[in-house]
């Protein structure tokens, strides 16, 4: 990894780290994040996952607009540091602990390759 990739890693993790903090506290069934990149193509290879807890949980959020709040604060996050992220809506999305359960025995890693 590049010394400029290093600290865009840093800037993602930062603020993708107070945006956990932030919907742990005001969405409901909010997990976690996560966020995956290829360095040689950045910023159009960003994908960011916002896992919730059960599938009801990231429905209601969804019928709340809790999904474009949380995308809003990704957003507004990282122009902090500052990272600009065209198209965000098309880079966030949005899955759950029960489907991973689900469909991928808890594999966490196997399925964000797939993200």
């Amino acid at each position: 990894m590049r010394k400029s990739d290093k600290k865009i890693e840093n800037n993602l993790r930062q603020s993708l780290t107070q945006v956990c903090e932030l919907a742990l506290e005001q969405v409901v069934g909010f997990e976690w994040i996560t966020h995956l990149v290829n360095y040689d193509k950045f910023p159009q290879s960003l994908r960011i996952v916002c896992v919730f807890n059960t599938n009801a949980e990231l429905s209601v959020a969804i019928a709340n607009k809790q999904d474009d709040f949380l995308i809003g604060l990704i957003q507004q996050e990282l122009a902090k540091v500052p990272i600009k992220i065209s198209d965000l809506n098309s880079r966030v999305s949005f899955d759950t602990e029960e489907k991973c359960s689900k469909q991928d025995e808890g594999n966490w890693s196997r399925r964000l390759q797939v993200h």
